[in-house]
């Protein structure tokens, strides 16, 4: 592996502009990157779904041994992510203006090519690589949710790389997430010559707020909600608002439980205003958990050792591509890249742990020979 490189990939990386539905130009800078590795690459047709200006990333190189491994990013990111400038002090990598650093997932793809690299130069017979990145994660995982996985066969270990933590670190739970969207009706009236008149959608959507459990409820169960927005201007009373937010839970009984809560409140709040909720919920992902004892945990605790890392077990808070995967029977995992402070212009990621990831994703190739 040459530090260096992996370095100027993944700045290079970062300053590609990339949210959510215009992945485009990640996407035509991945695939050379791959092409140049040996890869076929193709897109699939995810984006007619997904609303973005390029599908899903499938990359495959056959391997000279038997087995087969899949390593799994994504190309979105949340914004502020124009003009990313990364800079580099003291071994800590940080963006230079007010915007995001892009580690998520950033770090994780150029930890992917510089591994694999690195493996080809070193001449190792390797087994069949699938690379797999993709579109809108950072949208409740929506470009996993369009892809066709069944190009994996059963048994092959996805890796996807994309959770804080020092390299080495395995998610072995994550969260399931269902989110919901409210419609409050009610009635509108002129706020200043006639208010008795009106029934106020936007009071009902408070008082809901007000009655739900939100924020974390358990060690592994939280709830939110995120936007509220109504129609008409300062001097009308509110006839429309509408509500959106989530529960999350690594338990889905008790995700359930939240979820009913939830909407419980909601009506509750309608029907004592004299007024009406139409709720929508949605599950977007279900929870992973796998024992410390299974063998596709235990396999990357070999892996991290191997490659000089500490290997430890984590529950996360929140999902990634693999909870899409493992939900349909792909042998999927998330493992950390090193990123801190993601989704904030706070974020940051330790050179040494960059390093550290592209040498987990060496050990993890190398480990899927037969």
């Amino acid at each position: 592996m040459k530090p260096d490189r992996l370095l100027d990939l993944f700045c290079e990386l970062a300053r590609i502009e990339s949210p959510s539905r215009r992945e485009a130009l990640m996407a035509k800078r991945c695939k050379a990157e791959l092409e140049g590795l040996g890869f076929t690459v193709r897109f699939d047709d995810s984006a007619e779904r997904t609303g973005s200006d390029t599908g899903n990333l499938i990359a495959f190189r056959a391997g000279s041994v038997p087995g087969a491994v899949a390593l799994c990013g994504h190309m979105d990111t949340v914004r502020p992510c124009k003009g990313i400038e990364p800079v580099v002090e003291g071994g800590v990598i940080r963006s230079a203006g007010d915007t995001i650093l892009s580690a998520d997932d950033k770090a994780g793809v150029a930890a992917i090519f510089e591994g694999v690299r690195s493996l080809i130069e070193a001449g190792e017979a390797l087994p069949d690589v699938y690379v797999v990145l993709t579109t809108c994660e950072e949208m409740h995982l929506l470009g996993a949710g369009a892809l066709d996985a069944s190009f994996l066969s059963e048994g092959t270990p996805c890796y996807v790389l994309d959770a804080d933590g020092d390299p080495g670190t395995i998610i072995n739970q994550a969260p399931c997430h269902c989110t919901f969207t409210a419609t409050f009706r009610g009635k509108s009236a002129h706020a200043g010559v006639e208010p008795e008149r009106g029934v106020s959608a936007l009071a009902m959507a408070a008082q809901a707020v007000c009655h739900m459990p939100l924020g974390r409820i358990s060690a592994h169960t939280t709830s939110n909600v995120g936007v509220i927005e109504c129609d008409g201007a300062t001097n009308v009373v509110p006839g429309t608002c509408w509500l959106s937010g989530e529960c999350r839970s690594t338990s889905l009984e008790r995700a359930r439980a939240e979820r009913s809560a939830m909407d419980e409140a909601m009506r509750a709040a309608a029907a004592q205003a004299g007024g009406s909720v139409d709720i929508e919920w949605r599950t977007d992902y279900l929870p992973i958990s796998y024992a410390s004892d299974h063998p596709l945990v235990e396999g990357v605790m070999h892996a991290a050792r191997a490659a000089g890392l500490r290997p430890r077990l984590a529950a996360s808070g929140g999902g990634a591509d693999a909870n899409i995967l493992a939900g349909r029977g792909v042998s999927a995992i998330t493992l950390a890249t090193g990123m801190a402070n993601y989704h904030s212009c706070d974020e940051y990621i330790t050179v040494d742990n960059l390093n550290g990831c592209a040498r987990l994703v060496e050990r993890l190739v190398l480990e899927a020979r037969k």
